[in-house]
C-alpha cells in the first residue's frame, strides 16, 4: 500500500455502530443492498451540502469509513505528471494529506490507477506491489480494497478503504465502493480539487503554437477550428428514491435512442456499403439484452438510472480497456458512444447538434469515438478528425474514410493541447498537426491545399486521356478498393481496374462470420461494378492490427510477425476454402484474379493452391460453370521469398509488392510505431534496389509485376517506380488523378539513367535528389 505507523488512532471494525453492521463481513446479500442504499443516501445529503471541495471530501470519507465500518479510508486525487496524491483520509496521520504522492503503478494504490480496475486483497501485504510510506502512521493491516475514480474513461484518482482484521470483499461491497467513486469523480472533475488546467500542461506551454505528432489514418491536408468532442454528462444525482420509477425513465429514454438510431440509420443510407454495415453492428450493440439488464439491476440497488448507466460502464471500461485484441477495443469505444448517447436521452437532450453551433470549417478533435458520434456532425462542416487514440481499422476510421476527410490518430495530449476554436491544421499525409499555427505556416498550408485542388481539378480533365509518359512509356493504373464506395470510383476515373480488393473489410465489420453466400454477393456485386476491368482479391489478410469478433485474442508479443494472413488460411482450411468458393462461384463464367498475401515461402503457395483446387473440383462436381479465366498471384511482403524468386514465379501468372509491410519487414520496423515513423524511407537505397532487382527479375520471366502500397498513391515515389521498371501501380483514389498527372508529365529514359546513378549512393533516402530532378524536369509531383 503506502503508509505507516504514526499517531492516527486506529478504527476497526469494533467501532463500527451496530445499526450499520449491514456492511460487515457476513451479511446477507439483501442487507448489503439496503446498507449499499443507505450509503448512497448519506452521500446525496453531503454533496447536496454547502461548503469547499476539501471539506465535501473529507465527509465522504469520514461516512465510508463509518459505514463500511473500516480501520481506514482514503482518497487519493490525480495531479499532473500522472501523481497521485493523498486529498483525504480518516485513520492515518492527518499531517500526511497533500504530502503524500505515489506514482501511476507504485503500490497498490498505484497498481489501481495503473490498470483502471479494482483490487480486493485478505492478505495485503504480502501483495507484491505493496508498499510502506511511513509519514502516513498506517497501521498494520491485513485487508485491503480500493477502486479507481473514472470519469470520462480516464483515471482521475483512487478510493481506498483497509480493515485491520483479515477479511474477504464481496462483490457487493467492490460495487458499493465503486458506485461511491462516482460520486467523488463528479467532485474532482468540477475542478475545486485540483485546477483542470493542472490535469493538461503547463499554463506556460498551452496556447504556444505547437506540432503534434501522430499516426496517418486517412490521407489529405484541412485547415479548420478545433471543436472537442467530450460528450460525457455531469450526473448530478446518483441516488434514487423510487426504482420502480427509474426503470420507467429507463425504458423511455432506451426506446428514444433506438428510434434515434433508426433515423440515423436512414440518414446515412444503411442499404449499402462497409460503413452501413458497421452501423448495423453499431444498432446490435445498442440492443444488447445483458448490457440493459446490468443497468436494470443496477437500479435496482437504489441508482438513479444515469448512475446506473455510468456505473455499468465503468465496470465494463475496467474489464475491457486492458484487452490486446483490437476488436475488443473497437467494441468499447461503440458501447462507450451508445453510454453517452442514452445518457442524453435520459437528460431530454439530442444528439442533433453536439457541441452546440459549428464553426464552418470543423476540426473534430477527441480521445476516440464510435462511428455514430462522427455521423452526428454536420458533414458539410467536418473537415478533419483528430484522436488521442484511434486505429486505422477501428469504425470511426472505417467511416471517415467514407466521408474522404483526414484523420490523424495517436496523437498524444491533443485533448489537452488544444483549446476550443483554436486553428488546427490536419496533415494526413504526414501524420501530424499544427495547432495555433503561425500566420506564415497557415498560408504555406493554404497555398499547398489550393494548388493540390486546382491540380486535381487539372488531372480531372485526364480522366479520359491514356495512361503513357511523355517518350510513350504505358503503365497501368489501378485502384485499391475494400469499401463499397470505392467501386464508383472506377468509372469515374476511368482507371484500368483493382489491382486490390481488400476482401477482409467485410469481416471485420461483421459480429459473426460471413458464409458463403453472403461473400459470393460481396464479390459478384464487384465483378460487376468493375464492369469487366481486372479485379485481384486478396484473400483474407487479418491478424496483427487486424482483428476478427469471432477470432480469440491470442495476445501476441509481436504480432506483425505473428499468427496472421495466409498463416491463418493455412491452419483454418475451412475459412479459406469458404472464401475461396464464394469467389470462384461469384465469377462464374467471368475472369477472376486472386492473390495470396504475405508468402514468406514458395511451399506455403503450393498448400494454398492445393486449397484452390479443391474448390474446383467441387464446384465441377456441383455442376457450377468455372471462371472462364483464373489467376493466381501472390503479394510480395517478406524479404525472405525473394531469395525463391526463381522457384516462385514458374508456379505464378502475376506478383505484387505490397511496400507498407515489406518496408517494416525490411528494416525490421514496427510502422506502427511513432517513434520509428521517419526512421526509414521507401525511397532509400536499399528498398529501390530491391524493387530494381525484382522488377528485372520479373520482366525476364515475362510476369506481370505491380505495386499496391501506399507508395504508388505518392507522385514522387510512384516516378521512381517507373524508372525502376513498374508497369502496374494500385493506389487509393484519391490519389489517382495526381499520379496519372504525373506520369503524363515524364521522361521515363531520363528519370531511370539519373535513378542508375544513386542507387550506389550511402545516403539515408534519394527523396530530396529525386524531388530536385522532378522540379528541374517539370514533372508534376
Amino acid at each position: 500500500m503506502t503508509q505507516t505507523r504514526d499517531t492516527a488512532p486506529p478504527r476497526g471494525p469494533a467501532t463500527a455502530p451496530p445499526n450499520h453492521a449491514a456492511l460487515a463481513q457476513g451479511a446477507s446479500a439483501q442487507d448489503l443492498a439496503v446498507g449499499a442504499r443507505r450509503l448512497l443516501a448519506r452521500l446525496r445529503d453531503v454533496m447536496a451540502g454547502s461548503g469547499a471541495a476539501q471539506d465535501r471530501l473529507d465527509k465522504i470519507v469520514r461516512t465510508i469509513a463509518h459505514e463500511m465500518g473500516a480501520d481506514v479510508c482514503s482518497c487519493y486525487v490525480m495531479r499532473a505528471g500522472e501523481v497521485l496524491e493523498l486529498f483525504s483520509t480518516i485513520g492515518l496521520n492527518p499531517s500526511a494529506v497533500h504530502k503524500t504522492r505515489l506514482r501511476v503503478g507504485e503500490g497498490l494504490v498505484g497498481d489501481v490507477a495503473a490498470h483502471a480496475r479494482p483490487i480486493a486483497l485478505a492478505n495485503a501485504q504480502s501483495h507484491p506491489n505493496f508498499a510502506y510510506r511511513p509519514e502516513t502512521g498506517e497501521d498494520p493491516f491485513d485487508s485491503f480494497m480500493a477502486v479507481p475514480i473514472l470519469r470520462g474513461g480516464r483515471v482521475r484518482g483512487v478510493l481506498a478503504i483497509q480493515h485491520i482484521g483479515r477479511r474477504d470483499y464481496d462483490e457487493q461491497e467492490v460495487e458499493t465502493l465503486q458506485t461511491i467513486a462516482m460520486v467523488v469523480a463528479e467532485l474532482v472533475a468540477a475542478g475545486e480539487l485540483v485546477d483542470s488546467r493542472e490535469l493538461s500542461v503547463a499554463a506556460d506551454l498551452v496556447l504556444l503554437p505547437s506540432r503534434l505528432d501522430g499516426v496517418s489514418l486517412n490521407r489529405g491536408v484541412a485547415i479548420g477550428h478545433a471543436v472537442l468532442h467530450r460528450p460525457q454528462l455531469t450526473i448530478r444525482q446518483m441516488v434514487a428514491d423510487d426504482p420502480e420509477a427509474e426503470l420507467l425513465r429507463l425504458k423511455e429514454a432506451v426506446d428514444s435512442m433506438h428510434s434515434a438510431i433508426d433515423r440515423l440509420l436512414i440518414a446515412v443510407g444503411e442499404s449499402e456499403g462497409e460503413h452501413a454495415e458497421i452501423m448495423q453492428t453499431y444498432r446490435m450493440v445498442a440492443n444488447d439484452r445483458g448490457w440493459l439488464n446490468r443497468i436494470r439491476e443496477a437500479i435496482r440497488t437504489g441508482l438513479t438510472a444515469e448512475a446506473a448507466v455510468q456505473r455499468v460502464q465503468n465496470d465494463t471500461r475496467a474489464r475491457m480497456s486492458q484487452a490486446a485484441d483490437p476488436y475488443l477495443r473497437d467494441r468499447l469505444l461503440d458501447l462507450d458512444d451508445i453510454t453517452n448517447r442514452l445518457l442524453q436521452h435520459l437528460a431530454g437532450r439530442t444528439m442533433d447538434t453536439p457541441g452546440g453551433t459549428l464553426p464552418d470549417e470543423v476540426i473534430l478533435v477527441a480521445r476516440d469515438m464510435g462511428p455514430a458520434e462522427l455521423l452526428d456532425y454536420d458533414r458539410r462542416r467536418l473537415k478533419g478528425l483528430v484522436l488521442e487514440e484511434g486505429s486505422g481499422h477501428s469504425h470511426v476510421s472505417i467511416v471517415a474514410r467514407a466521408l474522404d476527410i483526414p484523420v490523424v490518430g495517436q496523437c498524444a495530449e491533443v485533448l489537452s493541447r488544444v483549446e476550443p476554436l483554436d486553428t488546427l491544421i490536419v496533415d494526413g499525409d504526414n501524420g501530424q498537426v499544427f495547432v495555433r499555427p503561425a500566420e506564415d505556416i497557415q498560408e504555406a498550408f493554404a497555398k499547398s491545399m489550393a494548388v493540390r485542388q486546382q491540380r486535381r481539378r487539372d488531372a480531372e480533365a485526364l480522366r479520359d486521356l491514356p495512361s503513357v509518359t511523355r517518350d510513350g512509356v504505358a503503365v497501368r493504373l489501378m485502384l485499391n478498393a475494400g469499401l463499397h464506395i470505392d467501386l464508383p470510383q472506377l468509372r469515374a476515373t476511368g482507371a484500368d481496374g483493382i489491382g486490390l480488393y481488400r476482401t477482409e473489410i467485410p469481416f471485420m465489420v461483421r459480429a459473426t462470420y460471413p458464409d458463403v453466400a453472403v461473400q459470393r454477393d460481396v464479390y459478384a456485386k464487384v465483378l460487376d461494378e468493375a464492369g469487366g476491368k481486372p479485379v485481384v482479391f486478396r484473400t483474407l489478410d487479418v491478424g496483427g492490427d487486424k482483428a476478427l469478433p469471432y477470432f480469440p485474442d491470442l495476445e501476441e508479443e509481436n504480432p506483425a510477425l505473428g499468427w496472421r494472413a495466409i498463416r491463418i488460411g493455412l491452419d483454418r482450411p475451412a475459412m479459406l476454402r469458404k472464401q475461396l468458393r464464394a469467389m470462384l462461384h461469384a465469377a462464374s463464367g467471368r475472369s477472376l484474379s486472386v492473390m495470396f498475401p504475405m508468402i514468406a515461402e514458395v511451399a506455403e503457395l503450393e498448400k494454398a493452391k492445393a486449397v484452390l483446387d479443391l474448390e474446383l473440383d467441387r464446384l465441377t462436381r456441383d455442376g457450377v460453370a468455372p471462371p472462364r479465366e483464373l489467376k493466381v498471384g501472390v503479394m510480395l511482403e517478406v524479404p525472405s521469398i525473394l531469395f525463391q524468386l526463381d522457384t516462385l514465379l514458374p508456379r505464378v501468372d502475376f506478383v505484387s509488392v505490397g511496400s507498407n509491410d515489406m518496408l517494416q519487414y525490411l528494416f525490421a520496423s514496427d510502422r506502427g510505431n511513432p517513434l520509428l515513423n521517419d526512421r526509414y524511407d521507401l525511397l532509400s537505397p536499399p528498398m529501390l534496389r530491391m524493387l530494381r532487382m525484382l522488377a528485372r527479375t520479373c520482366a525476364e520471366a515475362g510476369k506481370p509485376l505491380s505495386l499496391c502500397g501506399e507508395m504508388a498513391g505518392r507522385p514522387l515515389d510512384a516516378m521512381a517506380l517507373i524508372a525502376l521498371g513498374f508497369r502496374t501501380l494500385s493506389m487509393a483514389p484519391p490519389s489517382y488523378f495526381e499520379v496519372k498527372a504525373m506520369l503524363r508529365s515524364l521522361d521515363v529514359g531520363a528519370i531511370a539513367a539519373y535513378l542508375d546513378t544513386l542507387l550506389d549512393r550511402p545516403d539515408r533516402s534519394l527523396r530530396p535528389k529525386l524531388r530536385a530532378f522532378a522540379r528541374d524536369r517539370g514533372v508534376l509531383v
